[in-house]
């Protein structure tokens, strides 16, 4: 599902505004989310949100992203947290000036949440630190009302 959820998530999508940018230590991290409409059943209460995340080193040294912590609160209030190695299976070293970007989904039971975290960066020669990863909201948005025939005309 991974190739798709990228395509979802354009710059200039409806999924921009409630996306994210943040700058810690010299670490750029912009979110792009996406609802997915095609994937997700609101009968079923499933709901399937894509993610695209831009990380650009801005800063002097070279980094390598070593593990992601999230924080996924839904409209219920029920917060997961999730911890792992690294993102998508990787470990991305970034040079000064470089940028990786992937894609990855979320499920959530109710048509609307939040996402948040931070990703552990570890510098050459240096003291590991945290980078935000600036909340994001995951939104379902209601259809599109059916235009009447006037209206189409």
């Amino acid at each position: 599902m991974s190739m798709n959820l990228a395509q979802r998530t354009s710059e200039t999508g409806p999924g921009s505004r409630y996306g994210s940018e943040t700058l810690t230590h010299g670490i750029r991290v912009r979110v792009v989310p996406a609802f997915m409409p095609g994937h997700s059943s609101r009968l079923d209460r499933k709901f399937v949100f894509a993610y695209r995340i831009c990380i650009t080193n801005e800063g002097a040294s070279r980094v390598r992203l070593s593990s992601r912590h999230w924080i996924i609160v839904d409209a219920t209030g029920r917060m997961e947290e999730v911890h792992g190695e690294g993102v998508v299976g990787q470990q991305p070293v970034l040079d000064p000036g470089e940028s990786f970007e992937y894609a990855s989904h979320c499920l959530l039971k109710t048509d609307w949440g939040t996402m948040e975290g931070t990703y552990r960066m570890q510098p050459e020669g240096g003291k590991a630190f945290d980078v935000t990863i600036g909340r994001f909201y995951l939104v379902a948005r209601a259809p599109e009302p059916a235009k009447s025939k006037s209206e189409a005309e």
